[in-house]
């Protein structure tokens, strides 16, 4: 189908970033990236100590391929943080809070 025609039924939700060139997405992929590493590390004490014990800084992540520089989260991770450890805003803020069931160990609380 060609866009003109997707466009008449509707299939374009957000015509600037569904249809920008290779290199525009990247460029906004990468940006957003980059914004959410360093939330993380200045709002969230787990990331940030994750983060340097891995040797990245915010700053090193300079392209979408240098998230394989950035340590994983696991399931773990939100258990031994539990149960607000990963948040990155006070709790004060969190519109929405949702808790597993706990069946395979202790609840992962997660907050929106």
């Amino acid at each position: 189908m060609d866009q003109t025609a997707s466009k008449r039924q509707g299939y374009i939700w957000n015509p600037q970033a569904e249809t920008m060139s290779r290199a525009e997405l990247t460029a906004l992929q990468t940006q957003r990236l980059q914004q959410q590493v360093t939330r993380a590390y200045e709002r969230v004490p787990f990331y940030r100590r994750q983060l340097d014990e891995s040797g990245v800084h915010p700053r090193d992540i300079r392209a979408l391929d240098d998230i394989e520089r950035l340590p994983f989260t696991v399931k773990d991770d939100f258990r031994t943080t539990y149960p607000y450890g990963l948040f990155a805003v006070p709790l004060k803020d969190v519109v929405r809070l949702h808790a597993s069931s706990g069946t395979t160990g202790k609840s992962v609380v997660g907050g929106y």
